[in-house]
């Protein structure tokens, strides 16, 4: 993002009192304010945050306008796309927005280009790219940063400017392209399913990194303490249980946008339009690029009005789509099975074939992705 603090001239920034970024959501949202009963928030606070959930009536919708609305108020070029929706496997659940093509576009045509002043990045959230590059090389990551000011952010309830940003990432509720969670949200029950699958042990594994990254939290709200102290609550361990902060993590996980040719404190992007709006493919070639501004969407084939906007999601095997984003790809170049061999060491060339292995980089027990 070359100036990712740029403005246009329809945009209306949010006071300086108010935060500068976007939030966004799953479930976690909803629990934190029930959850959260600290000394600082007074009752008028609790009156002005509200409760976005998945029962918001369309007639609130209506009052606040759809979040391509809000983009087109706030510097949104003319595009080529629009919101549809998806039913839910669940019925508790409401049905999911993704983006869809509004005419027929050709190969090569930019479906849509999402100003700067729209896009959250570090750089714009921390507002320094020195104290962006110091967190994010420290214990915590990107994802982990965005989650906790995401967090924060929603407490702001309609006071936010991203208020429109933050209910349609909240009726996503961190779920992908088929409507589904990330397994890390998956009860023990539900996990049983992947019993014998190596992606079980990928999933736990990646639930006890967040679970670390948790136990740093507190160490952005002291890096950064200018940052915060607009926000009259508790310190983020203090104001945010752990199951709070996984739904936020996965949720922020399932969107964000992996930005090329730019610095570190930009690369890792909250573009609206963009993911889980997006549909993910593992053998589109589009991408999410940064031009002059702004980020946008070049189609790389042709699309009938109405059908769905497909984007690559990168060479992941399906172990990772399902982690990061609630969906496997039947047809994915790029997923592997694991096959591991070994030497046989009752061989009397054993140790004769362990140094040819070895000359050849290889162990004398390899694993090889088929």
């Amino acid at each position: 993002l070359n100036n990712s603090r740029c403005i246009l001239p329809a945009f209306h920034p949010p006071p300086k009192s108010a935060p500068r970024w976007s939030s966004h959501p799953a479930s976690f949202f909803r629990k934190s304010w029930h959850a959260e009963k600290r000394r600082h928030l007074s009752a008028a606070s609790h009156s002005n945050i509200g409760v976005i959930s998945s029962e918001i009536t369309n007639s609130k919708e209506e009052e606040h306008g759809d979040l391509k609305s809000w983009m087109e108020k706030n510097g949104l070029p003319p595009c080529k796309v629009m919101l549809k929706e998806r039913h839910s496997h669940d019925n508790k659940h409401r049905p999911i927005h993704y983006v869809a093509a509004s005419e027929n576009l050709q190969e090569g045509d930019v479906a849509f280009s999402v100003p700067n002043s729209l896009v959250v990045t570090l750089e714009r959230v921390l507002g320094n790219e020195t104290v962006a590059e110091l967190l994010t090389t420290s214990k915590l990551s990107e994802l982990a940063c965005l989650a906790l000011y995401l967090m924060y952010e929603k407490k702001q309830g309609k006071k936010s400017f991203w208020y429109p940003y933050i209910r349609e990432l909240d009726r996503q509720r961190g779920r992908g392209q088929l409507a589904v969670e990330s397994p890390l949200l998956w009860s023990n029950a539900e996990l049983d399913y992947l019993n014998g699958s190596p992606t079980k042990a990928e999933i736990l594994k990646r639930a006890e990194g967040v679970r670390k990254e948790y136990d740093e939290l507190d160490t952005v709200w002291f890096m950064a303490g200018s940052l915060f102290k607009q926000y009259p609550f508790d310190i983020p361990t203090e104001a945010f249980p752990f199951e709070i902060f996984k739904q936020a993590f996965v949720a922020v996980q399932s969107c964000v946008v992996h930005l090329q040719k730019v610095s570190l404190a930009k690369r890792f992007a909250l573009v609206p339009l963009g993911p889980p709006l997006l549909s993910y493919g593992s053998k589109c070639k589009a991408m999410l690029t940064v031009v002059d501004g702004a980020v946008q969407l070049v189609v790389d084939r042709h699309y009938k009005s109405g059908e769905p906007i497909v984007v690559w999601c990168g060479p992941q095997p399906n172990s990772k789509l399902l982690i990061n984003y609630g969906f496997v790809d039947e047809d994915n170049p790029y997923d592997r099975m694991v096959f591991e061999v070994s030497l046989n060491t009752e061989d009397p060339l054993y140790q004769d074939k362990r140094l040819a292995a070895q000359r050849n980089g290889k162990l004398s027990i390899q694993d090889f992705q088929v």
